[in-house]
Order: C-alpha cells, then sequence, then structure tokens
C-alpha cells in the first residue's frame, strides 16, 4: 500500500475528530518511511498512536462499516478492516487478566489467531461454532498475522458450518538447538501487545514492567532440511515437564533467568520429537508433539548420519 493510500485510510479514521489534511499526513509518513526509514506499516502505527493521543480516542473506536468479508489466508497487512466468517477451531487459556478469549478462527483456507480484550465486553465465542464477525481488525508482528475482535466487533451466529481447512504441518528430528528468546521470558504487559522484552523494554511501548512467560524456540533437523519450531507456554510446561512458577522460582534462586533455558536446553536437546501444528511464518507452532523412540527415532537418525 502507498503512503497516499495509507494518509487516506488515516484522515477518513480521523476526519470528524481532528482538523488535518490528507496531504499534512502523508508528509509526516514521508519523512517517516523515506527520511528515517522507517517501514510504511510501522510509520503508520506511529502516526495513528500520536493522533489517538490527541484526540483522546481509543484504538477501538477507529473502525467503521463497509468492510471487505475476506478469507483468513488472505490477510497480509496490519490494521485493516475486516469481515470473516469462520468457526472458532481452538481456544486456549489466556496468558494475561486483560485478555478475554485467545485462540484460532477457521474458514475453508485456513487458520488465524485473535485476540479479545475485556474491556471489549464481547460476548464469548464457543470453540466449534461457526459465526459472522464484523469489523475486526487485522495484527502484525515478525511477519505473524493475527485478528483482534474490539468493542465495535459485531458477532453474529451462523445456522450454517463454516468448513476449517487443514493447514497444520508435521515435522519430525533431532531437536538440535534451542534459539536465543527461549525458556523463562517476559512480554509486554500492554492489553494489545504479546512483544517479548529485550533487556526490559518493547519494542513499540518502551521500558515496562513486564509479565513472565515461558516459550521454547527450537530447531529441529530430520538429516535433510531444518523446522524451526515454537512452543508456546503450554507446549513448553508439557515438553520439559517445568512450569512457570518453577521456573521463576529457578530463576529467583540463581539470579539469573538463563538458568531456565539451560535447564531445559539438558533436558530436551539432541532428542527426536514429531510435532505437528499451524505455521506462523517461518516457524511450525507445536500444538501436538511426542517424543520419537525406538524405529522412529532411529530412521531419522540414520537418515542425519547419512548426510
Amino acid at each position: 500500500m502507498s503512503v497516499t493510500q495509507h494518509a487516506k485510510e488515516i484522515h477518513e479514521q480521523f476526519s470528524d475528530q481532528l482538523d488535518v489534511s490528507v496531504e499534512e499526513i502523508e508528509e509526516r509518513l514521508d519523512t517517516l518511511v523515506n527520511e528515517y526509514r522507517i517501514p510504511a506499516d510501522e510509520a503508520r502505527r506511529s502516526v495513528v498512536s500520536n493522533y489517538l493521543d490527541e484526540t483522546d480516542m481509543d484504538r477501538d473506536d477507529l473502525g467503521g462499516g463497509g468492510n471487505e468479508t475476506v478469507e483468513v489466508a488472505t490477510i497480509a497487512e496490519d490494521e485493516q478492516w475486516v469481515d470473516l466468517r469462520v468457526t472458532v477451531a481452538d481456544l486456549w487459556e489466556p496468558r494475561s487478566e486483560s485478555i478475554s478469549q485467545v485462540g484460532l478462527l477457521g474458514d475453508e483456507s485456513g487458520t488465524i489467531k485473535f485476540v479479545a480484550f475485556e474491556t471489549s465486553e464481547l460476548p464469548e465465542l464457543t470453540e466449534g461454532e461457526s459465526y459472522a464477525l464484523g469489523n475486526v481488525v487485522t495484527d502484525e508482528y515478525n511477519g505473524n498475522y493475527s485478528v483482534k475482535l474490539n468493542r465495535t466487533t459485531s458477532i453474529t451466529e451462523l445456522d450454517e458450518e463454516i468448513e476449517v481447512g487443514n493447514d497444520d504441518v508435521s515435522v519430525e528430528g533431532a531437536l538440535v538447538d534451542m534459539q536465543s528468546g527461549s525458556g523463562l521470558i517476559k512480554r509486554c504487559p500492554e492489553e494489545d501487545c504479546t512483544r517479548v522484552l529485550q533487556n526490559g523494554r518493547c519494542s513499540e511501548h518502551g521500558e515496562v514492567e513486564g509479565e513472565f512467560d515461558l516459550r521454547i524456540k527450537g530447531v529441529l533437523d530430520d538429516g535433510e532440511e531444518v523446522h524451526e519450531v515454537i512452543f508456546d507456554k503450554e507446549a513448553t510446561e508439557r515438553l520439559t515437564g517445568t512450569g512457570l512458577e518453577e521456573a521463576k522460582q529457578m530463576a529467583m534462586d540463581a539470579l539469573d533467568t538463563t538458568v531456565v533455558a539451560d535447564e531445559m536446553a539438558a533436558e530436551i536437546v539432541g532428542r527426536y520429537y514429531r510435532v505437528t501444528g499451524p505455521t506462523f511464518g517461518r516457524y511450525v507452532l507445536a500444538n501436538e508433539m511426542e517424543q520419537l523412540g525406538g524405529a522412529d527415532a532411529e530412521a531419522t537418525l540414520i537418515r542425519a548420519r547419512s548426510m
């Protein structure tokens, strides 16, 4: 999307609350994009955030009607307002009290993560049920897209069942590495953010207190190619047998959070696993996993040694 198109859409969002022209918005965006070399989507977020502050508006108030109904697999832009016809494919426990529901929505094209926040006061979705969702906003982080339900989102239960395409993949091999950012981590506590903190800072919200979480970013090698796999908190606990509270206590005793990743690596690196789940960017999200033994592990080992 061009800078001009971004400017027009921002102007439409704020035209009733702010006396600013499309040209002024475009000039502001152009400075960020062409002088400071900031990506267009990030520049747009920055400008929108500034205007939200100026007008005392909430981000949820930006939505409008007349959105296009899209398939989830076609979502490839940040901060777009769209309508969906989907089935709730999966729900899991929110990691934050500010989140009312989190899970996967699906249609024939595949699945996409969704988040609904407590402040939006929306009726809860039921796993397995199909809905028409009006006015949801797309979100992007590290090349992975999701949608956020907000206070302007309309939820209509459908009589028909929306078929969910199976976009899960299965990969297997030796877990040869745990990447940086694994173990006991801290995430940004802002309700619209799940970014992992680096040195106590969120790339969008700056220095924040942060909330503890568990994650493993692993590399599986099957002897022919490598697969990058992410285990979320629940999957990490199942994989390692270490819970969040135990991990926090380990870090407190050692006065060092890296001991958690070291302990986990000693437990799982070098073993053979089969992981099944959807792909997000270059990663496979571990929804299901099993440790391979006997003939399965031996076959993988033979392939690896033959390379």
